[in-house]
């Protein structure tokens, strides 16, 4: 599918050079800082320098002080506490970071954690749950990463005397829950300066806030922060303000002293220490082969963590974030990493059965949207599809299976297409919703489907423009190769964490060719390249194309062409080298 490139406006000249002069850098980065609203001494600094002072004050959020009196008056007296969370990264890494800090405070025997079972219980609160908590004489239950639409069952729950508090991070519906305590920075009624934190990061908050009103050293909430980042990667949320802070500190515990179970989990990433044995000295500094960045955290990471509660249990993804004994960390981290490799089979297999039903279906095919259905498909993994589909065919998709009596799904979205209001506007079909404007989950009754499929591709014909079907690429800059010297590079490094919001900066380079040594791997579908500008052979860059391989004859002939690509650093052999990652080439 052609790719359209947007090359961004060009920055205020008189900002970027001011910018530029006052910071001593090349005018290139001074200009990527202005596209990024940074264009004074001190917003540099800092964007440059993140700052644990610049995090709000938790007590800003509406309902925390309650949360915060309910868990004191849980702790004074002696009532058992059970950490109740999703069972995707960001709510198991919320409930290692609550379940954490409690144990430090409460007694082992009055405090435990939940993860529902994805296929036995669905998505968020269950009444199950509640029943487990009620039963086991749970006075209070932390939620985490989910429950701000679970009205009635929260009703339930006050009916059986067990007192909820949420922290939830997703839209509202139209009533808030009548809990002890609602912590959610997208309601209405929150005027919290900050609302894009992940379910973990509101976690972050109530237990900073606890911190606070028991008057513990903050460093001991710090300690939690790799939780944060992690749950900032995996569950995409923008890394600008409070998560670009978050993520930034978060990033530099990960890198300095992992988690037993983090560390496990890298080790069957194939990253590993500096020395060889795991138990050696963890306060020692850069403990890891080479740093990691939040694509590790997406890539390698999340999708290990998620495994567990895609094909079995999520509560082992929990003991594997909470494990202080590494030999037990690396036990789970070896059943975790092989239930991802079962996962990536599943997957896989799923994906090639949608692409043959919509290539087999014309109706489908011409669609603006996919909505399809296979009650064989494995729930775990379907989100994972709907992403994939949506790469390849370039709109709103919906992956539906059979769970029980209901039909569920996945649905993602396309940039600038909000698929949680195309969902809402059909939510009368729905027995359950909830999400984010570029990912929700749904259920309904099989009987509905039909219905739904018809609803939903008729709000996304009439909501989205013609255009809006054809993928684009930004473009931040046009660059010269003669321009990417070591000082550019090592300030280019310091721009991270990278994530919506603030993405790794495109570079658009033209009249580039073939030095002749380029050539095509992985069973010709990518290509490994050595590249310069025509006329400029002092200037040769590695890089690497993914699915560019059919393109090879044509640079292999030097054939003139344009290349968008990231700038980044490939770890290969125990050698780090500088590498083009090419997303795009026209000739």
């Amino acid at each position: 599918m052609e790719t359209r490139w947007i090359i961004a406006q060009e920055a205020d000249k008189q900002k970027v050079k001011s910018l530029s002069d006052v910071l001593n850098i090349d005018e290139n980065l001074a200009a990527l800082l202005v596209q990024r609203g940074v264009s004074t001494f001190d917003e540099a600094k800092d964007f440059f320098r993140p700052s644990l002072s610049h995090l709000h004050d938790p007590f800003l959020m509406k309902d925390m002080d309650k949360a915060v009196d309910r868990i004191q008056k849980a702790m004074q007296n002696g009532e058992k506490i059970l950490i109740y969370g999703d069972y995707d990264v960001d709510g198991t890494t919320a409930v290692a970071l609550i379940y954490t800090y409690l144990k430090n405070f409460v007694n082992k025997k009055k405090i435990e954690f939940y993860i529902p079972d994805r296929y036995e219980e669905g998505y968020g609160i269950s009444y199950k749950g509640i029943d487990y908590a009620a039963a086991n004489g749970f006075g209070l239950v932390i939620v985490l990463d989910c429950g701000i639409k679970a009205v009635e069952k929260i009703d339930y729950a006050n009916e059986k005397g067990v007192d909820f508090i949420i922290c939830d991070h997703h839209r509202p519906g139209d009533e808030i829950p009548r809990a002890v305590a609602v912590l959610d920075s997208k309601r209405a009624d929150c005027h919290y300066p900050y609302e894009e934190l992940s379910g973990c990061g509101v976690g972050f908050k109530l237990v900073t806030a606890l911190s606070m009103r028991l008057g513990q050293p903050i460093e001991d909430v710090y300690s939690l922060l790799d939780f944060v980042a992690v749950s900032i990667a995996a569950d995409i949320v923008p890394i600008t303000g409070e998560n670009r802070v978050l993520a930034h500190f978060g990033l530099k515990l990960l890198n300095k002293r992992p988690r037993p179970g983090i560390e496990a989990v890298l080790r069957h990433s194939n990253i590993h220490r500096r020395e060889e044995d795991p138990k050696n000295d963890i306060d020692q500094q850069n403990v890891l082969e080479r740093e990691l960045t939040i694509s590790d955290l997406v890539f390698l990471i999340g999708p290990r963590i998620n495994a567990a509660g895609r094909l079995e249990k999520a509560s082992d993804s929990v003991r594997l974030l909470i494990a202080t004994n590494y030999d037990y960390a690396e036990k789970l981290a070896t059943s975790i990493n092989d239930l991802n490799s079962k996962r990536r089979e599943f997957d896989n297999a799923i994906t090639e059965e949608a692409l043959a039903m919509i290539h087999a279906d014309e109706k489908l095919s011409s669609a603006k949207s996919t909505v399809i259905f296979n009650e064989n498909w494995h729930k775990g993994v379907i989100g994972i599809v709907a992403s994939r589909l949506t790469d390849t065919y370039y709109r709103p998709t919906i992956v539906l299976t059979r769970s029980g009596n209901l039909i569920t799904g996945s649905a993602r979205s396309i940039r600038n297409f909000d698929i949680y209001d195309a969902i809402d506007n059909c939510s009368d079909l729905l027995e359950h919703f909830g999400g984010h404007k570029y990912a929700a989950g749904l259920s309904l009754k099989p009987e509905n489907l039909p219905e739904f499929a018809r609803r939903f591709e008729k709000y996304v014909s009439e909501h989205i423009e013609e255009e809006e079907l054809v993928p684009e690429l930004d473009v931040d800059i046009r660059l010269n190769f003669n321009e990417i010297t070591p000082k550019f590079v090592r300030i280019l490094k310091q721009f991270a964490p990278f994530g919506p919001g603030n993405l790794a900066p495109v570079f658009l380079t033209d009249n580039v060719v073939d030095t002749g040594y380029s050539r095509a791997v992985g069973n010709r579908k990518h290509l490994k390249l050595t590249v310069m500008q025509k006329d400029n052979p002092a200037d040769t860059f590695a890089g690497i194309a993914f699915q560019k391989g059919d393109l090879y004859d044509r640079i292999h002939a030097k054939e003139p062409f344009s290349m968008c690509y990231y700038i980044e650093e490939n770890f290969w052999l125990g050698k780090t080298t500088l590498q083009l990652n090419v997303k795009d080439i026209k000739f």
